[in-house]
């Protein structure tokens, strides 16, 4: 899968606006600032500038970066230009989560009356909408999806997993917004989590099940190291 600056520019610009709002707000926060927030949203750790302001920038590079360089680490590379697009909005999702909470974060510091967890939770419900509407279009790879020892021998393991994770996080994620709207954080965030569990649980389990019926077991392509070259 070929690097592209015209699919990259909006990812890149993410990014960019993340250090412009830390270079921004560099003057204008205290030495000490809140890094970390309990489940109420209260701020109960304190850090620098650097911690506050580019830690967060920092990781999302590293996560922009790692994603950018698994097809090319990826020994069944072959199959991800046929779930660019996906990858594409999955990747943007996780940016666009991490940038939501450092702006809410530096918002936080400057003494605005920001609902951190709300805001958490909110983006986390979101992606795991994005997830579950991307998890169908995924072709076998070795790092993204489901990827357990049955859905990387069977073809139609991999076929039927992930067309029900796609199911089970959408409402995760659609089930969490539902309960944040009606103004619960701390209930959103006890359905997130428990129906997130409950989705990976019943996906890995549901993914044996197929494979030990499956009676051929051909291993779906992609999960094979390339041709060389």
């Amino acid at each position: 899968m070929n690097w592209s600056l015209r699919r990259e520019l909006p990812l890149l610009i993410v990014l960019a606006a993340m250090f412009a709002l830390s270079v921004w707000a560099w003057e204008r926060v205290p030495d000490e600032m809140p890094v970390h927030y309990n489940l109420q949203g209260e701020p109960d750790r304190w850090g620098g500038r650097f911690e506050g302001l580019l830690l967060l920038p920092l990781a999302t590079i590293g996560i922009y970066a790692l994603f950018l360089f698994l097809p090319v680490l990826d020994p069944g590379r072959a199959n991800y230009p046929r779930f660019a697009n996906t990858y594409l909005v999955i990747r943007a999702a996780v940016l666009l989560v991490m940038a939501t909470i450092h702006a809410a974060m530096v918002a936080g510091a400057l003494g605005r009356e920001v609902p951190i967890t709300t805001a958490m939770t909110l983006m986390a419900g979101s992606l795991f909408v994005v997830l579950g509407l991307a998890m169908g279009k995924l072709r076998p790879n070795w790092f993204v999806g489901v990827r357990t020892p049955w859905t990387l021998s069977s073809k139609l393991s991999w076929t039927r997993s992930h067309r029900l994770a796609g199911w089970l996080f959408l409402i995760s994620g659609a089930a969490t917004l539902l309960v944040l709207g009606l103004g619960s954080t701390p209930a959103a965030l006890i359905v997130m989590m428990a129906s997130g569990v409950a989705a990976v649980v019943t996906v890995v389990v549901y993914s044996w099940i197929v494979w030990r019926k499956d009676p051929e077991r051909v291993p779906p392509a992609g999960t094979s190291p390339a041709e060389p070259g």
